[in-house]
């Protein structure tokens, strides 16, 4: 294939991928817009300080793992490492990186049940190997 071809190729798949990202209907949520019936009266400097008392909290997976940033992840799966190395290599439970993760994607397939797009069996089967299929994840065990 020429240079040519394989960048077209590339760019239709960059395109499908992320077009099917902004048409899922998880991924798409209405946003509300609260407008105080009196402009005049919003009082700017009692939102800012609402906003800054409702800063996000550290990521869970990074307290989990002992880290304080995704790079530092990043990092450590490029160079080889799995989550277990990089919770270890920061006096981590493991466990408690795959407790963490399967609680959420366990929430994640609940959801999903919930909202219609995965049937029950498929539900139950997914279920059934999620703690296993985290765990040699995790630990990198093929």
């Amino acid at each position: 294939m020429r240079p040519k071809h394989i960048l077209i190729a590339g760019t239709v798949a960059f395109a499908i991928t992320i077009g099917a990202g902004f048409w899922n209907e998880e991924s798409t949520a209405e946003v509300q817009i609260m407008i105080p019936d009196n402009p005049a009266a919003f009082d700017k400097t009692q939102t800012a300080a609402t906003q800054t008392a409702v800063a996000p909290v550290q990521d869970e997976l990074h307290q989990a793992l002992g880290v304080t940033s995704d790079e530092e992840i990043y990092d450590a799966l490029y160079n080889g490492q799995s989550l277990a190395e990089v919770a270890a290599s920061r006096s981590r439970d493991v466990r408690d990186v795959i407790a963490l993760q399967t609680a959420q994607l366990s929430a994640q397939l609940d959801d999903r049940l919930a909202g219609g797009s995965l049937s029950r069996e498929a539900y139950e089967a997914h279920k059934a190997e999620l703690a296993e299929v985290i765990t040699r994840s995790v630990t990198n065990a093929t």
